[in-house]
């Protein structure tokens, strides 16, 4: 049972090899209600991993993951080990709504019918139930007069907005941002950008995974900076774009900021 003090995602120790490469070597991330964590780092530092691990997408060798207070039930051990309640699986999905890099929009559905989609075949939601709380995200983040059109005829920051309409429309308790905007012009980014810091506003609970080290510091109440598949250094955004404490924040820093 969930209390306001349980936190909505906890990992412990996490470990996550890919045969003999190690891309997460004991991590450890809480997002408490209504929290936003921003993931930095380098490209193959584990941050998207960290995500997808979180997500049940990538299985994990070693480590705890506890969702709103429940542990995820394994059977086996390091590359032998799987979740073991499928059903949990699939309820802790559809609490963590995943926005990805790509857009990962059905070509053949309106955008209405992609934010419909998952609501109504995976939860089984009332059809107009669900396409009156799809119109209701799609106005939210600005593309309400879009619902009939294909995701074809959008620019990418029109899709990825209608993406983030299809995460909300599953009413999960976290949202999960893998580099949101990376994919996009800098124009279309500031789209995506104003949506994300919306959503940080009504104190929505977010992992963000970003390159965006602007919108890290506007969003985050927390910042992790992964190196190596381990936290190299972590606390609010003032301190640690403020004053970062280790040579390699310093070094990353500057590189983004070039």
């Amino acid at each position: 049972m969930s209390t306001a003090e349980t936190p909505v995602i906890q990992i412990t120790d996490l470990h996550k090899a890919y045969g003999q490469l190690e891309v997460l070597k004991g991590v450890s991330i809480t997002a408490h209600k209504g929290e936003v964590i921003s993931l930095i780092g380098s490209s193959g530092s584990g941050k998207s991993t960290l995500l997808r691990c979180c997500n049940l997408l990538e299985e994990s060798q070693q480590g705890e993951i506890l969702f709103d207070g429940e542990p995820i039930r394994w059977k086996g051990d390091g590359h032998n080990r799987h979740p073991s309640d499928r059903a949990q699986v699939i309820r802790v999905r559809t609490n963590l709504s995943m926005v990805f890099q790509q857009f990962n929009l059905w070509a053949h559905m309106t955008i209405l019918q992609n934010v419909m989609e998952a609501p109504v075949t995976v939860l089984g939601r009332d059809k107009a139930e669900v396409e009156a709380s799809a119109r209701k995200y799609l106005e939210k983040v600005g593309i309400g007069d879009k619902c009939d059109v294909y995701p074809a005829q959008l620019s990418g920051g029109q899709q990825q907005r209608a993406a983030i309409a299809r995460a909300l429309c599953m009413e999960p308790k976290a949202l999960l941002f893998d580099e949101p905007t990376s994919a996009l012009d800098p124009e279309l980014e500031q789209e995506v950008v104003k949506v994300i810091k919306a959503l940080a506003e009504e104190g929505r609970t977010m992992l963000l995974v970003t390159h965006d080290m602007k919108l890290a510091a506007d969003v985050s109440d927390h910042v992790v900076f992964l190196h190596k598949g381990l936290i190299e250094e972590e606390g609010a955004p003032d301190q640690l774009f403020g004053n970062p404490q280790t040579e390699r924040l310093r070094g990353f820093l500057s590189a983004t900021a070039a």
